[in-house]
Parts: structure tokens; C-alpha cells; sequence
């Protein structure tokens, strides 16, 4: 366990450098990281590692590199030039401890529209103990917390025993590839670390998600003459309606399983996007809908598939125009398995005496309804992974915002969980090179 006296020189180091890494968490959120557009934010990233001295690898992703790769979404397209950034420290000494990965990602959804914003999304704003922007909180404030706690390590006198690569990746809100393009690279470690905005509470298990499209085709006509059409927009109402059914069936089942059956509609199918027609007067010819749907830890992806193919066929069946003119179904993204973490009393000691150290208070647990890129690492490469970070609000929404209190609590969490986890040493005169981590020794203060 942490020595109380190293912890309180590690917190000391958060508070008088938190000036700082709020301005960089600002200037990282002013960064318009849409899909396609994040290599600004990574060479933000990459900067700040570098002047930290980490060994930074930035390289382009190809999408070649990632075929065959598990729960790989449907990449219907790779933006040219998106790129995977990752800091390496390695132990100058020591040894004895155990690696770790801390993953950020830097990519954002769309902002909407901009008026319906108290502020502008791109233009972060500190108000009443809040950042606002998009992307403050998910998961901006997250990624530099994770570098300014281990730069409160180094300011503090200490040297991590183990291997750290911090991570910076993209596509995270789409398919998961800019994680996987990181694991095809080669990249370990004995746990990873996602500073995702957990309301400072531990995260072990999230939804899969799977996106796909349908796509409806009518008959167009003059609206003068209507009924020798057949609108494309009306015939995707009774498409709809089959899929809420079957939503609702799945959270019947949903109420059976251990960990969701607390949690309130757990299962979201959401149709998030929606294109038709051409003209006013014109009745519509087509019309596509995007959907995004979850499925709980241990339910087969390949399954719930065939379900909503069905139920779309089925429903189509009902329908005389779409019977003869049956929809097309397109898997457009995510095709994910959900996460549950196996249990490691380890990481748990580890976390849970970081957190109270930091914050006086017992570790939640926290059941997410959303996915992450910690399936990955826990489902597929055997390395243990969860979430924790900091307290953040309307995410994907209007005012977004991050709480700055739970910032500063965060990066005191991560960096005490680094330092147990990894183990440290001191450089400086408290006893040069002396171990203060659990894998290098403690002084006699423990809890």
C-alpha cells in the first residue's frame, strides 16, 4: 500500500500544477476532434508527451493492418490520415512492479446545433466550478488527467518501476478501431486504465453496440398526384414500430440478467439519424434511418443480428409496399460484444485505496449503459481492463460540462493507482532511490 507521505506529496503536486493542466484540458476541448478531423488533437497530445519526455509513437492507421481483428465494426470508411499516438516510460530502475496502459480517446461526436448552446461547444468555458464544451468531459478531461498525474509522480521525486504507455486513440465513438489499431501495434501492459468520465466510481462492464441503416425505396411522384406513389418516409413508420417492440423484449430479458436488472431500460435502440426525399412536391423515392442498438455482456452478437434482420424481414412482410419492395438492411458501424470485467482483487485493492486516499470516500461501482474500448483489452487480449475518471454531464449533449472538482480528484486517483500498481522509487533526498510502492517496498505509516 501507499505510504500516507508519499500520497500527500503526489496530491500536494496535483494541486499546484492543477492551474496548468486545466488550461491544457482547455485548449485540448477547443480542438474540433470530429471524425476525420482529430489530427490537430493528436499532435496536441503528442507535444505534451514529448516535452514530458515520453518516447511517442504517431503513426497513420491503415485499415489493412486491422482485417480479422475481433468485433472490428463495419468500417465503411477510414478517413485518410487518422492517426494512434502512444507514450512510452520506461523504468530508469527499480522493477518488480507491473505495466500499465492509460487510454484516452480524442475523437468527439458533433456538437448540433449551435445555438441551442448556453456557450459556443468549441470555445471551453469555466463557470461555476464547470468546464463546458464538447469533449470536456467525454473524454478530454479524462486523457490529460491521466498525463498530469503521472507528471505529479515525477514532480514528487518518484520514478514508476514498471512500463507506462499512455494512449491517445481515435474512433472510439464509431467502431473501435483506433484501439485496436493500438493492440495490432503491439501494445501490453498488466492492466489498462480508461480515465472515462465515471463520476469517480469504477466501471467493469459495458453494453455492446451495433449501428446498421435502412434503407427504404419508393415511388416517386408529383404530390398532386400522390397516391400513384409510394412515400419512402411513411414506409419506414411501420419498420419503427417492429424494432421498439423488439427493444422491449430485449429488456425483458435484459431484467434477468445480474448486473442490469437494477438498472432501468438498459437497452437503447435508438434511431439516431435519418435522410430522405429530394423535394417538397415530390413524393419521396428513399429514405435511410441509421440505428444504434446495445446488447448486454454474454449475449451473442451474431445472434441479436439475425433478431433484428428478422424482425425487419417480418415486419416488411406485413407491410403491401414493402413486401413487394423490401428494405435494405446495412451494418454501418459498431458490432461490438458487451464487457464484464473478471474480478482481480488486485486492481480492486489497488483502486480502492487510490480512491479513498484521494477522496476521503468509499469506491462505487458503476453498471454503464454505453460502450468502451476496455472490451478490447479484457475481452480478446487477456489484459484486465475498467474505467474511472471524472464527473461529467449532457454528454453527447447540449452544455456539456465537466466537473472540475472531480477532475482534480481523478488525477490524484490515477496517480496513487499508478504508483501502488507500477511501484515507484524516489530520486530525490527522501531517500534517494529508496522504493515507496507496494511492488518496491513502503515506510511503516500504511493504512
Amino acid at each position: 500500500m501507499l505510504d500516507k507521505t508519499i500520497a500527500a506529496r503526489i496530491f500536494e503536486e496535483v494541486d499546484r500544477d492543477f492551474d496548468r493542466q486545466m488550461a491544457d484540458t482547455q485548449r485540448f476541448a477547443a480542438i474540433p476532434s470530429l471524425r476525420g478531423r482529430e489530427g490537430p488533437a493528436q499532435d496536441y497530445i503528442a507535444d505534451l508527451l514529448r516535452d514530458r519526455g515520453y518516447e511517442v509513437d504517431d503513426w497513420t492507421v491503415q485499415p489493412g493492418d486491422l482485417a480479422g481483428l475481433p468485433d472490428l465494426g463495419a468500417l465503411e470508411r477510414v478517413p485518410a490520415g487518422v492517426r494512434s499516438v502512444v507514450g512510452t516510460l520506461r523504468p530508469e530502475g527499480g522493477g518488480g512492479g507491473r505495466s500499465l496502459i492509460i487510454q484516452g480517446h480524442c475523437d468527439v461526436v458533433p456538437a448540433g446545433p449551435a445555438d441551442m448552446w448556453n456557450s459556443p461547444a468549441f470555445v471551453p468555458e469555466i463557470r461555476d466550478g464547470w468546464l463546458y464544451g464538447r469533449g470536456a468531459g467525454d473524454m478530454k478531461a479524462g486523457t490529460i488527467a491521466g498525463i498530469y498525474a503521472i507528471e505529479a509522480l515525477r514532480r514528487a521525486g518518484l520514478r514508476l518501476n514498471e512500463r507506462l504507455h499512455l494512449q491517445s486513440v481515435v474512433e472510439e465513438e464509431s467502431t473501435g478501431a483506433g484501439a485496436l489499431a493500438v493492440l495490432q501495434r503491439g501494445y501490453r501492459a498488466d492492466c489498462a486504465l480508461l480515465p472515462e468520465p465515471t463520476g469517480l466510481a469504477y466501471n467493469g462492464i459495458c453494453v455492446g453496440v451495433v449501428w446498421f441503416r435502412l434503407r427504404v425505396r419508393g415511388r416517386p411522384a408529383h404530390v398532386a398526384s400522390a397516391g400513384s406513389g409510394a412515400n419512402a418516409i411513411k414506409a419506414i413508420y411501420p419498420l419503427i414500430k417492429a424494432l421498439e417492440e423488439l427493444e422491449e423484449r430485449w429488456n425483458e430479458r435484459a431484467a434477468k440478467d445480474p448486473d442490469y436488472r437494477e438498472v432501468k431500460h438498459p437497452i437503447n435502440f435508438n434511431p439516431g439519424i435519418i435522410k430522405g426525399g429530394d423535394w417538397a412536391s415530390s413524393v419521396p423515392a428513399w429514405c435511410d434511418l441509421d440505428w444504434r442498438l446495445a446488447i448486454l455482456p454474454g449475449w451473442n452478437l451474431n445472434d441479436c443480428r439475425r433478431e433484428v434482420e428478422d424482425c425487419v424481414k417480418q415486419a416488411a412482410s406485413r407491410n403491401p409496399f414493402l413486401a413487394q419492395n423490401p428494405p435494405k438492411l446495412e451494418w454501418s458501424g459498431f458490432l461490438s460484444h458487451g464487457y464484464r470485467a473478471t474480478e482481480r482483487p488486485d486492481i480492486m485493492q489497488a483502486l480502492e485505496h487510490a480512491h479513498s486516499n484521494a477522496t476521503g470516500e468509499p469506491l462505487r461501482h458503476k453498471t454503464s449503459t454505453g460502450a468502451n474500448d476496455a472490451r478490447f483489452y479484457g475481452n480478446y487480449f487477456d489484459i484486465p481492463a475498467f474505467c474511472y475518471g471524472p464527473l461529467a454531464e449532457n454528454i453527447h449533449g447540449l452544455d456539456e460540462r465537466v466537473s472540475l472538482d472531480s477532475i482534480r480528484a481523478a488525477t490524484k486517483t490515477i496517480a496513487c493507482f499508478a504508483a501502488e500498481w507500477c511501484g515507484v522509487y524516489r530520486i530525490d533526498s527522501l531517500r534517494d532511490s529508496e522504493a515507496a510502492g507496494t511492488c518496491g517496498g513502503c515506510d511503516g505509516d500504511e493504512e
